[in-house]
């Protein structure tokens, strides 16, 4: 892993992004505002270790914002996208890669009967509210506040005045009647649930929700709440859709649709499906997904879709996610939130640590939050100053108190003492 760098790259790096991209970043989290410190500038990745530009290595638990389930830089997908490569690249035409990948995700997750691939989670999640709303004839849709579904205009919401009442932009560009077709609600409240299904009958196109909040940090669902979804959506002939793009093989095998027992008609997948390369994929019961041209009428395309690097990745990705992989993952989860919890209470700091297998976030706020507003009552400056000690020990974290960590298998028993060991520090600081 060793480099000869010029250490100061970092800063002229920077300098020269800032002129060429909004803000410096081509993402917005990049630009780390939120932790007041610089943006780094990643350049390389080993198994669970990030290294900047300046040539300095980082213990790392953004994973690329959960595609490095397996660590960075796997031998057998590199060697799987570089045999890919030598084939050409998007051929412009359906290829083997594709349909071989279709039919892992499809054993992996019964209930995408069918499917399609794109090339985002943001395209995928578009194109199954789309075809929610042609399948239905309905304009409506539900969503939870704190949830994030890409940067789709009619998604990219806040609530409105009041329950089961219409939002409004949440972004410049945004126009109300992007909007107004979008309600939002609480996450974890049955009670408001039952009370938009009520409010609005027969005009409900879809409720989408990641079925783990990780867009405002790690909020789980309550006991029985996924089935009172699934139960209001079905009687109401309401698509419910999961937006798996962060938890799809990462939570089980299956997703979050396995770990709680639950099927959607509708799922939308990113990240790790495509081992890290550029992919989104959305899929679903055979009915609804035959109204997808050139089928039926909901039209949806894209040139790069399918792109043969991204499938290869896949491919060898999901075959290495292994029973033995998740037991792994669920076991360093657990050995780190409760060392986290430790070595919080020994440092006198009150905090509230939520994990769902490998996805975790510390929450500096007492307890765990239930939804989206309790999560952001958290403090954010204290998270600034935590995340600031851990970088400079070593330890690189989301840059951002509503985000999640992402453990990858790549993270052993060695990984969590030096993250442990920091922790400390950085609580007590």
């Amino acid at each position: 892993m060793a480099v000869t760098v010029a250490v100061g790259r970092q800063d002229d790096l920077r300098e020269r992004a800032l002129g060429l991209f909004p803000g410096g970043v081509n993402s917005p989290v990049r630009a780390f505002r939120s932790v007041g410190r610089p943006p780094l500038v990643l350049d390389a990745g080993s198994g669970a270790r990030v290294r900047d530009a300046d040539g300095r290595w980082y213990l790392d638990y953004i994973g690329s914002w959960g595609p490095a389930i397996l660590g960075h830089a796997r031998p057998e997908v590199i060697e799987a996208v570089r045999a890919a490569a030598l084939d050409g690249f998007a051929l412009g035409a359906t290829g083997p890669r594709e349909v071989e990948l279709g039919e892992r995700v499809r054993a992996a997750m019964p209930s995408m009967e069918r499917m399609r691939f794109v090339s985002s989670g943001t395209e995928a999640v578009m194109s199954a509210i789309r075809l929610a709303r042609g399948a239905t004839g309905r304009d409506l849709v539900v969503k939870f506040a704190g949830a994030y579904h890409g940067h789709g205009d009619s998604l990219l919401v806040e609530a409105g005045s009041g329950l089961a009442t219409l939002a409004m932009p949440g972004s410049a560009g945004v126009t109300a009647g992007a909007a107004r077709d979008t309600i939002v609600i609480p996450f974890n409240d049955p009670e408001a649930a039952r009370a938009v299904f009520a409010a609005h009958p027969g005009r409900l196109a879809a409720l989408i929700l990641e079925p783990v909040i990780a867009n405002v940090g790690v909020v789980p669902p309550v006991a029985g709440y996924l089935d009172l979804l699934r139960e209001l959506t079905a009687a109401s002939g309401t698509i419910l859709i999961f937006d798996e793009v962060i938890t799809g093989f990462r939570l089980a095998k299956g997703g979050a649709q396995a770990r709680y027992e639950i099927t959607p008609d509708l799922t939308t997948l990113g990240k790790i499906v495509g081992g890290g390369m550029p992919i989104g994929a959305y899929g679903g019961r055979a009915d609804l997904m035959a109204r997808i041209a050139p089928e039926g009428p909901v039209y949806q395309a894209g040139t790069l879709s399918g792109h043969p690097l991204a499938m290869a990745a896949g491919c060898v990705t999901l075959d290495l996610l292994t029973p033995q992989v998740y037991e792994g993952l669920e076991r360093t989860g657990a050995a780190l939130e409760a060392g986290l919890r430790d070595v919080a209470v020994l440092a006198g700091r009150e905090v509230g640590i939520a994990r769902v297998g490998s996805l975790l976030t510390v929450f500096f706020r007492a307890g765990a939050p239930r939804d989206g507003a309790e999560a952001l009552a958290s403090d954010r400056q204290a998270y600034a100053r935590f995340f600031g000690s851990m970088l400079d020990q070593g330890v690189l974290l989301a840059p951002s108190q509503f985000e999640a960590w992402f453990i990858s298998a790549a993270h052993g028993q060695a990984e969590l003492e030096e993250t442990l060991a920091a922790a400390s520090k950085a609580f007590a600081s």
